[in-house]
């Protein structure tokens, strides 16, 4: 699996992320569950990366946590005892 280049324009610059297409796919299903723009959730995940992480490895983590954060949810949900 090989990552692919995909547009964004962040606070009006274009720029261009190379991700493979799962992380892709999953970052346009995040979006649209936050009721987010790709380009503000990326403009969002951009200001908060720290200055040595590139932008696509931080999508990826934004990815990966956002989906680890569902899992604990659901989890958490199914472990309460049932009244």
């Amino acid at each position: 699996m090989r990552p692919e280049k995909h547009s964004l324009t962040l606070r009006g610059h274009r720029t261009s992320v190379s991700l493979e297409s799962q992380f892709w796919k999953a970052f346009l299903e995040i979006s649209a569950h936050e009721g987010k723009t790709i380009n503000g959730l990326a403009a969002q995940i951009d200001e908060a990366r720290a200055p040595e992480t590139g932008l696509a490895t931080a999508i990826r983590g934004y990815v990966l946590q956002w989906y680890q954060d569902q899992h604990e949810a659901l989890s958490a949900g199914k472990s309460r005892p049932q009244t």
